[in-house]
C-alpha cells in the first residue's frame, strides 16, 4: 500500500479536526476526499506531508510513519497546492530544473526536462517564458512536471482545480489520469462532485472530520453522487 491512514485523530485544543480516519490509496489509484471547508480534507493532507503532527493514529507512506521520518516519507511524493509557487522571473524550465536538482533528481538535462513539460502539456511556446506570465492552470502543469521528473510514486492534491476553468480543468483531470496510468497513487481533496467522479477510482466523502462515505466511482453516476454527497451535507 502506498499511503495509509490508521485512526487519525487531530485535535486543535478543543477543535476536533479529524475523528479516527482510516484511508488506503495504493499504486494506480485516485482517492478524492470530497466535504464543505473544514470537513479534515486538507488537516489529513498536512498530516501525511508531516506539516503538522497527529494526536493520535498513524500516517504511513510506503509503510513508514510519517511522524517518524517525515523527510524520508515526503521522498516518495510530491504535493500540489491550490496555488503552485515558482519563481515568477524564472521560465518553466528554469523552475523545473531548480526543483528538480533540489530534490536530488540527477537526470535534468534540457530535453528531458522540456519533453516531461511537454507530457505535462505546458504549450512550447510558454517554455522559456517567465513564470510570472503564466496562467494558474499553466503554473498546475509545471507542478506535475515536477512530480514526473521526480518519479513520484504518490501525488497529494489540495483543491488543484479550485479557480481553473473547464478547459484548464479538463486537462489537469487528464494529466492526473495519465500518472494513474504509470502506477502513481493520488490523493486528492477536493469540491469538485464532477470531476471526481471523472478522475478518482475512489471517492469519499468527509464530514466534521470523519469519513461518512465510501464509494467506488466506477459504480456511481454523476447524478447519484451529488445525491449522496447533498443527502450527507444535510444530515
Amino acid at each position: 500500500m502506498v499511503l495509509e491512514a490508521r485512526g487519525l485523530v487531530k485535535h486543535y485544543g478543543p477543535h476536533v479536526a479529524l475523528r479516527g480516519l482510516d484511508l488506503a490509496v495504493d499504486a494506480g489509484e485516485v482517492f478524492c476526499l470530497l466535504g464543505a471547508n473544514g470537513a479534515g480534507k486538507t488537516t489529513t493532507i498536512q498530516l501525511f506531508l508531516g506539516f503538522i503532527q497527529p494526536t493520535a493514529g498513524s500516517a504511513l507512506i510506503k509503510g513508514a510513519e510519517v511522524r517518524a521520518d517525515p523527510i524520508a516519507a515526503r521522498r516518495h511524493l510530491a504535493y500540489i497546492p491550490e496555488n503552485v509557487m515558482l519563481y515568477p522571473t524564472l521560465s518553466g524550465l528554469e523552475n523545473l530544473e531548480y526543483f528538480t536538482t533540489l530534490a536530488g533528481v540527477h537526470d535534468t538535462s534540457a530535453e528531458r526536462l522540456r519533453g516531461i513539460l511537454d507530457r505535462a502539456g505546458l504549450p512550447a511556446d510558454a517554455v522559456e517564458r517567465p513564470v510570472g506570465t503564466y496562467s494558474k492552470g499553466m503554473r498546475q502543469k509545471v507542478g506535475i512536471a515536477m512530480a514526473i521528473a521526480r518519479r513520484a510514486e504518490l501525488l497529494l492534491l489540495d483543491e488543484p482545480t479550485s479557480g481553473l476553468d473547464p478547459k484548464a480543468s479538463n486537462e489537469f483531470s487528464q494529466l492526473v489520469s495519465s500518472l494513474r496510468e504509470d502506477g502513481v497513487a493520488v490523493l486528492m481533496a477536493t469540491h469538485d462532485l464532477f470531476r471526481s467522479r471523472e478522475v478518482g477510482t475512489h471517492i469519499g466523502i468527509m464530514k466534521r472530520g470523519a469519513l461518512v462515505a465510501r464509494l467506488d466511482a466506477s459504480a456511481v453516476s454523476h447524478t447519484d453522487l451529488e445525491r449522496i454527497y447533498l443527502e450527507h451535507m444535510h444530515d
